[in-house]
Parts: C-alpha cells; structure tokens; sequence
C-alpha cells in the first residue's frame, strides 16, 4: 500500500516538471497556464476537482436516507453550466481576467473587488478544508494507524503530509501543474469508484444484468421527490442545484481559474459543456455504488454505520468488499484529496496575489513578486491545515451536506454582487458593500433558526438565493442612477 502511494506521488512529480518543461514556472505559468491549456484537459481535471473525496464517500452514503434524489440536484447543475458557460465565461474572456473578482473592482468599485476576494478565501478555505478533512481522516485510519497508531497527533501529521506532497508538485508551476495532473487524478477516482463497485458485485455473485436489476430494483432507487416540505423536494434541489453551480463555479477563482487557462472562448465552453454534463453520469455512479454497498451489507448479514460518510471506508476496513479493495480505494481517496486540494490552494494563491495584495502582470516579472507569490503559497499550505484541524475537533456527520450549508452563507453574497452588477447599470456606493455583505449572512442565519419556529418552514440550500437576494437588495438600496 505504502509503495503504491509512493509511486502515485512519484508519478504526479514527474507530470507537474514535464509540465514546466513545456510551459515555464513563472507567474504567467502559475496564474493562467500561459493560457494554452487543452480545453479537453481542463474538462476532464475538473471532474476530479468537483468530486473529490467528500463525493467518493459521502454520495453513496446518502442512499439510504435520500435514495438517488441528489440526481435531482445534479440536473440543475447542468443547467447552471450552461449559464456559467454562455453568461459569464463571455465576461471573463472579454477582459481577460486572471482573477475573476477584478470584474467587481471594475464594475464597482476597489472595496466590492476586496470584498468579493475576501469572501472567496474564506469560502475556499472552509470549503477545501471540509473536504480534505474526511480524506485525511480516511488516510489515518488505512495507512498511518498501521503505522504509528490511531490518535491526533497521526491526524495531524497525515494532514501536514498531504499538503506537503501537494505544495511540492504545484509550488513552482502552479495551475500549469494542476490541469495536467488532475487528468491523472479523475481517472484513478472514477477507476476505483468502478472497482470498488465489481467487487461489490462479485461477493453477492452478480453479473452485469444482475448488478443492474439488483440497483433499479431497490427501494434506495428513487429519483423523484414532489412533497414540497421536503427538504428533497424537486423544485428545492432542481432550482438549488442550478445556483449552487452558478456560485461554486461561475463565481470561484478555483474552478474558473482553469477555464480561463484556455486558449480561447469557444474552448472554454466546450470544457465547461462537457464537464457539465459528464457530472449526472459521475454521481448516478456513486450512488448506485452506495445502494450496492446497503443490498450487500443486508445480503451478508451486517449492519451498517449509523453515519453514511463511514459506510465505505468501514466495509473497506473490515475486509467485506475482499482484501485487494484496499488498493484502488486509497488510491481513489488519495487522488481525490490531491485533485481538489491543489487547485484549491493555487487558487486562494490567486486571489491572495491579485487581488489582495495588488500584484498586476508588470509586478508579476519581478524577482520581488515570484518570491511574495512562493510565501503566499507556503502560508495558504499551512492555514489550510489550521482549518483542516479545526474541522476534526468542530466534526460533521456528512460533510458534503457541510459543505453545502456553508456556501449557502459564504457564496450568497458573492451571487448578489455579481447578480447586482451584470443586471442593472445603477452606482452603488462602494463603501457601503462590505457592511452589506457582512449583514446579509447574518440576517440568513437567523432566518434559517427562527423559519422553524415562526412558519414551520426549514430552509434547504435554497438558503443560498434568499443570502443572494438580500444582498442584491441590500446593494438596490445603497445605490442610485448613473448620471
């Protein structure tokens, strides 16, 4: 296992220097790629990205409380790329943004800029935080405790490990670096998503016809919600799902950092189409992974985890699924921690740089600038293992839920800004945003504790487009026409 791992690593190392053999390792090559990345390379990478580990062992762990109904979600994803895809990579590409938050600067003024940079950051880190926690916390338990024994400590230096290995291969060629290698990585997850699956198969003694009827055939096989109280309600996930990806791709340095490593507009469409509806089929896998993973834990007599997050991996540990699982599942958790984590930090590297820190692309030539950006990089490293710590002790029973929750409150101001700006042509004082996006949250948060309460209504993900909403309003009221 431990050798397998190595050469995982090894094999990242390799691609990330050919990388910067092709393409240099300066700024320009760790911001954009030099802006010829392969539009069919950025696609398949941002699979890896957006699944990551948090949907390797979260998805099909929500089968048996909510069936399939995340489908339902995923459906509205699609419809979101297409917005993101035809809205506001239109945008991007005509000002030729490296930072996508410049737009708020420019269109409002520096303190929106600030505000929307400062959101993502705090987005990006509790977000990149959730999912690398579960991941090392997988990690600990399979190969560490062999090791060296349960514990914190393991934890921590099994976290400290990881964004050691991932800082090592992105340092010098940054977002170069991550689009090629997270090729490798979407392949070895969806890989070991498969194998896992077959073996699965295998030890009820299923054939291809069989697994099927056996997966279509259970009451966990079940796509459609129409009570409308329920937080799996159609509407609520359809609507949530298109918002969700509007935010967490259209207005995230992270995921858009790599479109815009494209060669050009048309490129980047067709990356973000085909990523987009390559999505559906992707988690359609995992939860029917996790309707097979309940029928065999019936089929054998076992019963499962309370939590659904500890499904898998406890099926793993206790040698269910047959000994040689191991191997392509810790592949499969290591390249999801990789795949999500390395553009996460090149990403909060970004903004930090650009737009926090003033670097434009004269300063990006200087030897003062390579040096600031390399610190910035070691310094987002290590508050990501800050947080990643913080999340163990604070814990979650199903971090993709976690996940999200939080950018219900972290995105929906983010939405109403870029809402404000792309649809209306009124002056809004600038100074008046940060107070604005500040308030908003807040006002959501004791929406979200008191609807129960006073209506009997308990907010979804929905949450994400009253934040947004009361942001727009928010900016409405602090703004007048343009002269």
């Amino acid at each position: 296992m431990i050798i397998t791992l190595i050469a995982y690593f090894f094999l990242l190392l390799y691609i990330s220097r050919r990388s910067m053999r092709k393409g240099g390792r300066g700024n320009d090559a760790f911001f954009r790629a030099g802006r010829q990345s392969p539009w069919w390379m950025v696609a398949i990478g941002m699979i890896g990205a957006s699944i990551s580990g948090v949907t390797f062992i979260s998805v099909p762990g929500w089968a048996k409380a909510t069936g399939m109904t995340y489908l339902q979600m995923c459906m509205g994803f699609i419809v979101g790329y297409v917005v993101v895809a035809f809205v506001l990579l239109p945008l991007y590409y005509k000002l030729r943004l490296t930072s996508i938050y410049a737009y708020l600067g420019s269109r409002m003024g520096q303190a929106s800029h600030r505000t929307g940079a400062l959101f993502f950051v705090l987005s990006k880190l509790t977000g990149a935080a959730a999912r690398l926690y579960l991941v090392c916390l997988v990690i600990s338990q399979f190969v560490v405790k062999q090791l060296w024994g349960d514990g914190t400590l393991p934890f921590i230096c099994t976290t400290l490990s990881v964004l050691l290995l991932i800082w090592l291969y992105t340092r010098r060629s940054g977002i170069q670096a991550v689009v090629r290698t997270d090729v490798l990585q979407t392949c070895c997850l969806v890989l070991a998503a498969i194998g896992i699956l077959i073996a699965a198969a295998q030890r009820m003694h299923l054939d291809v016809l069989g697994t099927w009827h056996v997966i279509t055939e259970s009451p966990m096989c079940r796509i459609w919600e129409w009570d409308a109280q329920s937080k799996q309600a159609f509407w609520r996930q359809f609507l949530s799902g298109i918002f969700i990806v509007i935010v967490m791709t259209g207005l995230d340095q992270d995921m858009m950092q790599k479109n815009l490593t494209c060669r050009n507009l048309r490129d980047a469409q067709k990356d973000m189409c085909l990523y987009g509806l390559a999505f559906l089929p992707v988690n359609a896998l995992f939860l029917a992974l996790g309707i097979l993973l309940y029928t065999l834990c019936a089929w054998q007599g076992l019963t499962p985890p309370s939590t659904g997050d500890a499904l898998l991996p406890w099926l793993v540990s206790t040698g269910a699924l047959g000994a040689w699982v191991v191997v392509p599942f810790t592949i499969g958790i290591v390249a999801a921690a990789f795949s999500s984590a390395d553009s996460a930090m090149t990403a909060l590297t970004t903004t930090i740089c650009i737009d926090l820190l003033g670097m434009n692309e004269e300063h990006e030539q200087n030897v003062h600038s390579l040096r600031t950006r390399r610190w910035v990089h070691v310094g987002v490293a290590a508050v990501t293992a800050l947080c990643i710590v913080l999340f163990k002790v604070v814990g979650n029973d199903n971090v993709l839920n976690a996940i999200y929750v939080m950018a219900s409150y972290t995105y929906g101001p983010l939405l109403g800004l870029y809402a404000f700006g792309l649809f209306t042509k009124r002056f809004v004082h600038d100074r008046a945003i940060p107070f604005i996006c500040i308030a908003s949250p807040v006002v959501c948060g004791m929406l979200d504790h008191f609807a129960p309460i006073w209506w009997g209504y308990n907010f979804g993900y929905e949450l994400l487009l009253l934040n947004g909403a009361i942001t727009f309003t928010g900016c409405w009221v602090a703004s007048c026409k343009k002269h």
